[in-house]
């Protein structure tokens, strides 16, 4: 079969798909690898602008970890975590909505209309979308999401524009929360009750072997979320992603997918195809 035969055959193959997903809404978080290389970028941004194109209702939720790293280092403002997550005082919250509210996100508003996509800029601080109030007193401002308001996103997806969402949070006092992406697009796609989230990582998805990638799980009930924990199976930073997967099904969203984000138009592959390519999570059956 030629390269164009497969072009053709994968069209075929992705119309049910397409059919499936029109006028719904679809959470992408966009993270990780996936937003360090050129290629990779614009593998991604490609991809939401052709769902776009077939009537998806697209909304994208981003971090940018590394981006914060790089600024706060150039500013002399050493960066320090606490299980994990980015301890965050009050001058490191400004740099956080700089980067992310800022820099970011209107570089990747801005490579989705090169594309042609219709897209517009947000944070969670707009409109008060991403309520939050302190995860920890040990985190600082690190926010725990207390709720999402879905009515500017609403506003945009109805305008035909694919909303880009930095995933920074306020409380009704002015305080800044530096909020985790994949928290945030989970807390989103539940508010929004989206057909599907994707999380974007650095792995294949969920692995019934940590060692090997081939040993990757395609489907999980989130019934059968515990006893994966309990076997070990789910541990360590793959344990508050699943936890964002659990949070987005209890909260309306359909399925969501833990997918690799290294993997050129990984979004295409998962959602358009018969295969996929990561873990799928559903409710049961």
């Amino acid at each position: 079969m030629t390269a164009k035969e497969q072009q053709a055959e994968f069209l075929l193959e992705a119309m049910p798909y397409i059919r499936k997903y029109q006028n719904k809404i679809l959470v992408i978080k966009y993270g990780g690898s996936a937003m360090l290389g050129d290629e990779l970028k614009e593998s991604v941004m490609r991809d939401l602008t052709l769902l776009s194109f077939v009537g998806i209702r697209v909304v994208l939720v981003h971090g940018g970890g590394p981006e914060i790293s790089q600024t706060l280092k150039s500013m002399g403002i050493e960066s320090r975590f606490v299980n994990g997550l980015r301890y965050t005082d009050e001058a490191t919250a400004e740099v956080v909505r700089m980067v992310l509210a800022g820099k970011v996100n209107k570089s990747l508003v801005h490579m989705l209309s090169a594309y042609g996509a219709q897209s517009v800029g947000l944070s969670g601080i707009d409109a008060n979308m991403i309520l939050c109030s302190k995860q920890s007193e040990e985190l600082g401002f690190v926010g725990k999401i207390e709720t999402v308001n879905t009515g500017i996103i609403l506003d945009c997806l109805d305008k035909g524009y694919l909303p880009v969402i930095s995933s920074v949070g306020g409380d009704l006092e002015g305080n800044i929360y530096n909020v985790n992406a994949d928290t945030a697009a989970s807390a989103v796609a539940g508010a929004l009750k989206a057909e599907s989230l994707i999380l974007m990582t650095d792995t294949r998805g969920l692995l019934e072997d940590r060692e090997d990638e081939e040993s990757l799980i395609r489907k999980v009930y989130v019934s059968d979320i515990p006893s994966l924990m309990k076997a070990g199976v789910i541990s360590g930073g793959m344990i508050p992603k699943v936890q964002c997967c659990k949070d987005a099904i209890r909260n309306g969203v359909n399925r969501v997918f833990i997918t690799d984000g290294r993997v050129k138009h990984s979004i295409l592959l998962e959602l358009l195809s018969d295969e996929g390519l990561g873990t799928m999570f559903v409710k049961g059956d």
